[in-house]
C-alpha cells in the first residue's frame, strides 16, 4: 500500500493562493480605492460625499461600472459633478481621460479646501489623540512647535516615523478655487473624429484600449464624458444610433475587461434628447447607474451662484434646494444580493458657492403652522383642538 505526503498539495495550493493575494494586494492598496461594504468590490469616490452615499450603499462608485447623469433644462449642474469627479481623480493620482474637451477645462477644476494646510492640521490633530498631553507639551518645549516641522511629509503622506499616512477617500473641494496641478498629474483629452463617414468614437475606444493595456496593473483610470451628443462638442452624425450605441457598448466592454481599474461618468442633456426616445432608453440600459437632475423652474444659469445668507444668520443658514434628483438605476450586482436601493425616494440637490450636496427632500412647514409654533411657549405641547381638522 502506497502512501503520499498530503502536505505537498496543500503547500502548492497555499503558494498559489498567496500568489493570487499578492497580485490583488496592490489594487486594494491603491490610493483613493477601498472595498465596498456591500460586496467588497473596489470602490472609488466621485468627489461628492453625498453622491457617494447614494450609490446603493457602496459608499462610492464601484470600479468597473458607469454612471449616467441626465439633466433637464439649460443649467450645468451635471458639469459640476464631472469636475468633482475629475478633480478627485487627479488628487488621488489616478489617470483622468476627458472626452471631447480642450485642455482649458482641466485648469477650471475646483481646488481643495485649505490645501496642504488643512491636511497638515488634521494630521497633527490625530497625532495629539495618540499621545498623552504631557508628552505633547514636552515635545513642544524640546523640539519647538509642531507647526515648524517640514510640511512636505504631510503632502506626500509620509509621517516623521517613516510610516505611510492614509489619504482621505473623498476630498472637500471649493468651486471658488482652482486646482493646482501637480507635476506628475496625468490627465489626457481625447479628441472626437469629425470625419462624416466614420464613427467619431472609434478612435477614442482604440486609444483607451491601448492606454489601459500599456499602463501598470496598479493604475486607476477615470473616464469623463461631458454632454454626450451635445452639438457643441460632438459632430451631428454622432447622435446616430449606429455610432453612439456601439461606443457605450465598447465602454462597457472596457469596464468588464478592467473591473478593478476603470470607472466612467457620462452626462446627457435631456433638453436635446428626452427620455421618451428609444435611443436614450438604450443608453440607460447600457449604463450601470442612471440619475436625473431636474432643476426647479426658477433655476437658471445665474442661479449657479449661491444666494447670500441673511445678515447675522450665516452660521445656521442653509441654501434652499435647487432641484430634484431622481434615481432610475444604481450599480447593483443582483446575482450577489445587491445593495440598498434609493429608487423611489425623494431627493433634492443644492449647489452653493463651495459644494454640491444631495439631501432627502421634504416640504417646508406651512406658514400658518410656523406662526403657531412661534407663539406657543417653549416646551408646551399642542392642544387637541389645534390637531383636529
Amino acid at each position: 500500500m502506497s502512501f503520499r505526503r498530503r502536505n505537498l498539495g496543500l503547500s502548492a495550493s497555499t503558494n498559489k493562493d498567496q500568489g493570487d493575494q499578492s497580485s490583488k494586494a496592490p489594487l486594494s492598496a491603491a490610493p483613493g480605492v477601498r472595498p465596498s461594504p456591500i460586496d467588497g468590490r473596489p470602490t472609488t469616490s466621485t468627489g461628492t460625499a453625498s453622491l457617494d452615499g447614494l450609490l446603493a450603499g457602496h459608499a462610492g462608485l464601484p470600479l468597473g461600472t458607469s454612471l449616467l447623469v441626465e439633466e433637464n433644462g439649460t443649467t450645468d449642474y451635471a458639469g459640476v459633478l464631472l469636475r468633482y469627479f475629475a478633480a478627485e481623480g487627479l488628487v488621488q493620482g489616478h489617470h483622468v481621460h476627458v472626452l471631447g474637451l480642450r485642455e482649458k477645462w482641466g485648469w477650471e477644476l475646483p481646488g481643495l479646501v485649505g490645501g496642504a494646510e488643512k491636511e497638515e492640521k488634521s494630521q497633527r490633530a490625530e497625532d495629539r489623540m495618540k499621545i498623552a498631553w504631557r508628552y505633547e507639551r514636552l515635545g513642544q518645549f524640546e523640539g519647538g512647535d509642531s507647526s515648524s516641522r517640514d510640511p512636505v511629509h504631510s503632502r506626500t503622506g509620509i509621517s516623521d516615523s517613516g510610516q505611510a499616512r492614509s489619504q482621505p477617500f473623498c476630498h472637500v473641494f471649493d468651486l471658488t478655487k482652482k486646482l493646482e496641478h501637480l507635476p506628475d498629474a496625468n490627465i489626457s483629452f481625447l479628441k472626437v473624429s469629425p470625419h462624416p463617414e466614420r464613427s467619431p468614437f472609434s478612435p477614442i475606444l482604440e486609444q483607451l484600449h491601448t492606454i489601459l493595456a500599456d499602463s501598470p496593473n496598479t493604475s486607476i483610470h477615470r473616464l469623463v464624458v461631458p454632454g454626450l451628443l451635445s452639438p457643441q462638442i460632438y459632430p451631428p452624425h454622432s447622435s446616430l444610433p449606429h455610432n453612439v450605441l456601439p461606443f457605450l457598448q465598447g465602454v462597457r466592454v472596457l469596464l468588464a475587461a478592467y473591473p478593478a481599474r476603470l470607472a466612467a461618468v457620462i452626462t446627457l442633456p435631456l433638453s436635446l434628447f428626452p427620455r421618451n426616445l428609444g435611443l436614450v432608453r438604450w443608453m440607460e440600459l447600457l449604463s450601470d447607474g442612471v440619475i436625473e437632475l431636474t432643476p426647479f423652474p426658477h433655476s437658471s444659469d445665474e442661479d449657479l451662484a449661491a444666494p447670500k445668507p441673511p445678515p447675522g444668520e450665516s452660521a445656521s443658514y442653509e441654501e434652499p434646494p435647487q432641484g430634484f434628483l431622481n434615481v432610475h438605476r444604481l450599480p447593483i450586482f443582483h446575482e450577489r444580493g445587491g445593495g440598498s436601493s434609493a429608487v423611489g425616494e425623494n431627493w433634492a440637490f443644492t449647489l452653493s458657492r463651495r459644494k454640491f450636496t444631495i439631501k432627502p427632500y421634504s416640504l417646508p412647514p406651512i406658514e400658518g403652522d410656523t406662526e403657531v409654533q412661534q407663539t406657543r411657549p417653549a416646551g408646551q405641547q399642542p392642544k387637541k383642538s389645534d390637531m383636529e381638522f
